[in-house]
């Protein structure tokens, strides 16, 4: 039996709470949470973060067993669940904070 091992994704794919629930179905995953990154002020209000001059995304960041499921397998299904190529929106959200980005941890996840 191979050890338990933790890794972490982190991924804006507009809405989070839509892109959370698609990766708590998946097996490998043990913990989504949703939140904000990749702005330029410190822990921001929601209210300042909607205006969308803080530069923060929605996003979620992906508890995952890499003996299970590897990041590229989980950036297939982000791929695949929503549509990176409109910008600042994702259906009927609009915005910066609604962007398709994808925030690396390790030069593995980077390559």
């Amino acid at each position: 039996m191979e050890d338990l091992k933790v890794e972490i994704a982190t991924l804006a794919g507009g809405c989070f709470w839509c892109t959370e629930a698609v990766f708590e179905r998946v097996e490998g995953v043990s913990k989504v949470i949703p939140g904000f990154t990749g702005g330029q002020i410190k822990n921001p209000a929601y209210r300042e973060i909607i205006s969308g001059r803080t530069g923060h995304a929605e996003t979620i960041e992906i508890h995952f067993d890499p003996n299970v499921i590897s990041f590229k397998e989980l950036l297939l299904i982000f791929f695949s669940t929503h549509d990176p190529t409109t910008l600042n929106r994702q259906q009927y959200d609009k915005g910066t904070q609604y962007r398709s980005a994808v925030f690396y941890h390790s030069g593995d996840q980077k390559k």
